[in-house]
């Protein structure tokens, strides 16, 4: 785990990357930030991710708390607008932080997945599904803030 500053030290990331939705044609480009704070008393770590995709004036937030934290897993909660608040389970290895959400009530599943490059950066990937066979599927890049 300590291999890995994405998540696990407080610090600032930025990234950009694509966004492919099912029911759109164009490849739509975006920019996150993800704000991260440090270990609370009880081990939790809450963060704030903010999206931005182009040509939409609203900006996307994610709040985050990982919790029971262990060198291999952990859980996560993901609270926003359009979903309100889903939980789901991750995994930590050499070189990749990664998370899935399964909520059966709501119709939605998805993972991330955030790969470690020799530079520090993360390239990450991730894919939501929904019952009515939406689908969304992003590729990009974060980097620790203050470097590329």
């Amino acid at each position: 785990m300590s291999e890995h500053s994405f998540l696990f030290e407080q610090k600032d990331w930025l990234g950009e990357g694509s966004i492919n939705l099912s029911m759109v044609e164009d490849e739509l480009q975006f920019y996150t930030r993800w704000n991260l704070g440090g270990a609370d008393s009880s081990g939790e770590i809450s963060a704030l991710q903010e999206i931005q995709i182009q040509g939409i004036s609203d900006v996307m937030h994610n709040q985050f708390c990982f919790r029971s934290i262990t060198p291999t897993s952990f859980e996560i909660e993901l609270e926003n607008a359009a979903l309100g608040l889903i939980t789901g389970k991750g995994i930590i290895k050499d070189g990749l932080i990664a998370w899935e959400y399964r909520n059966p009530e709501l119709g939605f599943e998805g993972f991330e997945f955030y790969e470690k490059q020799e530079d520090g950066s993360y390239h990450m990937r991730a894919e939501y599904a929904t019952d009515d066979q939406s689908r969304t599927m992003i590729q990009g890049k974060i980097w620790q803030k203050g470097g590329k």
